[in-house]
């Protein structure tokens, strides 16, 4: 019995169990009680095996081997139509997988010119892996590649297209003197928090933690800067504003 079970690829105890549900008995047995297999038996084997791989239950497998009404072709046209759903399925899951592994790498399932013709001849894709690079580990990037993972360069024109609305309308209220923590503010801080909420679940306090970069970092403040004079500094203040008006103090806010 060790041997044809070597010879098989499977477990004595593999074995033991086949022939007591009757899948793949016996020959006969020694004097001593071994099994023995023959040749026919070590050819049923291979059969089960085959079928196995093949997902099939191992009570279908016996009535497959067995009875003589049934019609094997059939069986294995429709496992094979299973089979062929269930690689579909996992190509798509693939994909998923590179497109997920993509974006968190790159920050965007994008290419380099398609990001330039969406965002416009400003925006650099650079700035993307550089976030990568520095919140990569942070349980916001994982979400916001998912997400980008799914967005499609429609989905990204719209982005883009809103920003740039947004942009406007928070250049127009500075130019108009509105204050922050006025009802008017609060609402384009909303919008940015909204904005920003696309990509990831953006609390009023990691809205005041990024608010903070708009003017300690100088390509924030000059992008902004560029839009109106002292933009970048009214934004901080609006966003620091909306937070505290929310119950967020936003001296000792965090990114939480």
């Amino acid at each position: 019995m060790g041997r044809a079970a070597a010879l098989v690829g499977v477990t004595v105890k593999t074995l033991h169990h086949w022939d007591a549900i009757g899948l793949v008995r016996p020959t006969g047995r020694t004097r001593a009680g071994y099994r023995v297999y023959s040749g026919e038996d070590v050819a049923r084997m291979y059969r089960v095996l085959v079928y196995r791989e093949l997902g099939l239950p191992l009570a279908e497998i016996g009535r497959l081997l067995d009875d003589p009404g049934t019609d094997a072709r059939d069986h294995l046209r429709r496992r094979r139509e299973q089979l062929v759903e269930c690689v579909s399925r996992l190509q798509e899951r693939l994909s998923l997988v590179d497109r997920l592994t993509e974006t968190l790498e790159s920050g965007m399932r994008l290419t380099t010119e398609e990001q330039n013709a969406i965002f416009g001849d400003g925006w650099r894709p650079s700035w993307a892996q550089e976030a990568g690079e520095r919140w990569g580990g942070s349980a916001q990037w994982a979400q916001y590649a998912g997400r980008a993972a799914a967005m499609t360069q429609e989905d990204w024109k719209e982005v883009a297209a809103e920003t740039g609305a947004l942009e406007a309308d928070l250049a127009a209220a500075k130019g108009a003197g509105v204050a922050p923590g006025s009802a008017a503010a609060g609402a384009l801080a909303e919008r940015h928090r909204a904005l920003l909420s696309r990509h990831f679940d953006c609390t009023h306090s990691m809205h005041v933690c990024l608010g903070r970069t708009f003017t300690a970092d100088p390509r924030f403040s000059e992008h902004y800067d560029a839009l109106a004079p002292g933009l970048a500094a009214w934004l901080h203040d609006v966003i620091a504003a909306n937070a505290e008006a929310r119950g967020v103090d936003p001296r000792s806010a965090t990114w939480e």
